[in-house]
């Protein structure tokens, strides 16, 4: 990493920051990964500059069992670092696992329903209660929501192509652009037409209610910009990282590399034995490509994992 980049003002390396005084609520996913650790830090920043830290909500998607040890702990610890509100939300009724024995399949790259449902989909309870929140207060019209990720450009060729700042609009969102979008799409489909991928809407958080805009304030970092800005924020890194995990995603994410899954399976053997019950009981594999049955006994049979290789997801 050139030196010159990390003596850079603070907010030169932030994407620029859309105006956060136009946001009733600025909602910071943090998973305690380093990600989230390093966007937290960089918003919480903004936001002081800004004079709105009080507008700052930060959220933990709880995946229970299937997240490593420790992390809605230490997620409460970060946003305790700054003195921010704490949110937990999470899937009411089936844990992962036990969605996964009740669909029959697992989750895979072209199907990330884990995602949806055990991650976007809680969230988005949350802004439902915020938008409540805020016309108790006595604010009339649309609340506005801004959604903060982590999500870097480095992950991977998807995360690459999304835009820093984007509205997060839906067929039911009121606003301008999405009922352009949305009368144009109908007309296309009602000429029996495929709808270009211009005339789509995002992924639905906004409605009639809310106005909800996603900033992804480091996405043009590298992960040696993310380490540096976590040194220097003072923040506690999850044990997981130490022991050689680059990412601290689901335990067994499918989409994790062959050597991060093995190294898991040897900290974790437990919950691979779980995984390798639901793979029994579905009559499906936890990949197509690898087994969680191969991931344990790979595991067993060699020395601890000392390099762990990436994955794009």
């Amino acid at each position: 990493m050139d030196q010159l980049t990390l003596d850079l003002p603070e907010l030169d390396l932030l994407d620029a920051p859309p105006d956060l005084t136009s946001y009733h609520r600025i909602l910071i996913n943090i998973s305690a990964g380093k990600d989230s650790q390093a966007a937290l830090d960089a918003v919480v920043k903004a936001a002081r500059a800004a004079a709105v830290a009080d507008r700052l909500v930060a959220v933990h998607a709880d995946l229970g069992p299937m997240e490593w040890p420790g992390v809605r702990e230490l997620a409460a610890e970060h946003a305790a670092h700054y003195g921010l509100r704490f949110e937990v939300v999470r899937r009411v009724g089936s844990n992962l696992l036990e969605r996964i024995n009740e669909r029959g399949l697992f989750p895979d790259s072209q199907n990330r329903w884990c995602t949806s449902d055990f991650k976007r989909g809680p969230v988005r309870t949350l802004m439902t209660r915020l938008v409540r929140e805020v016309r108790g207060e006595g604010i009339s019209g649309r609340v506005r929501l801004l959604n903060v990720m982590g999500m870097r450009a480095q992950e991977s060729p998807a995360r690459r192509r999304l835009l820093a700042f984007s509205h997060d609009g839906s067929k039911t969102c009121s606003c301008e652009p999405c009922r352009t979008r949305t009368t144009a799409a109908a007309a296309v489909l009602a000429a029996g037409g495929k709808v270009p991928k211009h005339l789509k809407t995002g992924h639905g958080a906004s409605n009639s209610l809310r106005h909800v805009d996603t900033w992804l304030p480091i996405h043009r970092w590298s992960a040696e910009q993310v380490w540096e800005r976590i040194r220097q924020a003072g923040t506690r890194p999850h044990m997981a990282y130490l022991l050689g995990m680059p990412r601290l995603s689901c335990v067994f994410c499918v989409l994790a590399s062959r050597s991060a899954l093995i190294l898991a399976a040897q900290l974790q053997p437990e919950l691979a034995a779980l995984y390798a019950e639901a793979e029994a009981a579905t009559g499906h594999r936890f990949r197509q490509d690898l087994s969680m049955a191969e991931i344990i006994a790979e595991a067993a049979a060699r020395p601890p994992v000392r390099s762990v290789e990436e994955w794009a997801a």
